[in-house]
């Protein structure tokens, strides 16, 4: 889903002054939105279809090396805070999320042993092109939050659910060691919500601003560079 829902339809927690500025931002970008799903739905089908065997090896490697699903289904929240199952290839222990916090510091003794291979190539991320696909998310756009972490959003952190949640967003490309600044929390989920958080959320709310196809485009070949091992210097929005 893509469109934007006439003000007056939105949840109520989204119909604020904060949120509004962000809204008529995106509703004078209509066409872009409409292209943004065009582009989701042919290159997630595409790419589904060219990385079919590396799906096949990683399903094969994920359940020979400890007993589970093949995919992590976590109830995450999307556009207009609508909650969905993200598809993850499975990285950690089965029920890792009843064994500790909700976020992943270096380290954590619940990832698995295939798993480590999976996080530092973030093929764990590859099957999201499943949610892509049925417009749970799209490809550039806030990464998907657990329902907890989404309670704790200020007002103006609720203009990020006008979009579908994304696979990557600059935000992403910055903390991409986001387990490393967690490593040292003695209470990570605190530290989580009152340190990194806010500092996602900025970039988050900034690339609604200056929201277009292209700068989605640039965002994803930057991610693919990120990957590669590129830095890139953090430069966090003004607030």
């Amino acid at each position: 889903m893509m469109r934007l829902l006439p003000w007056e339809e939105l949840p109520a927690s989204m119909r604020t002054p904060e949120v509004r500025a962000y809204y008529d931002i995106l509703a004078r970008r209509r066409a872009a939105l409409a292209a943004k799903r065009a582009f989701d739905m042919l290159a997630s089908a595409l790419m589904l279809v060219l990385l079919s065997p590396l799906f096949l090896g990683l399903t094969i490697a994920i359940r020979a090396d400890s007993p589970g699903p093949v995919f992590y289904r976590q109830t995450r929240v999307t556009q207009y805070g609508r909650e969905f199952r993200i598809h993850k290839f499975r990285s950690m222990v089965d029920g890792a999320d009843r064994k500790g916090t909700l976020v992943t510091v270096s380290g954590d003794a619940r990832v698995t042993r295939v798993g480590q291979f999976i996080r530092r190539f973030r093929l764990d991320e590859i099957s999201q092109l499943i949610d892509v696909l049925k417009g749970d998310m799209t490809f550039v756009g806030t990464r998907p939050e657990v329902p907890k972490y989404v309670a704790a959003y200020t007002p103006e952190m609720m203009a990020t659910l006008l979009l579908p949640a994304g696979v990557t967003s600059l935000a992403s490309i910055m903390y991409k060691d986001e387990a490393a600044l967690l490593d040292a929390a003695a209470d990570a989920d605190r530290v989580y919500v009152e340190e990194v958080l806010p500092g996602k959320m900025a970039y988050n709310l900034e690339g609604i601003r200056r929201f277009s196809l292209w700068d989605d485009l640039r965002l994803m070949v930057m991610t693919v560079l990120a990957m590669l091992g590129k830095e890139y210097a953090a430069d966090r929005p003004a607030a």
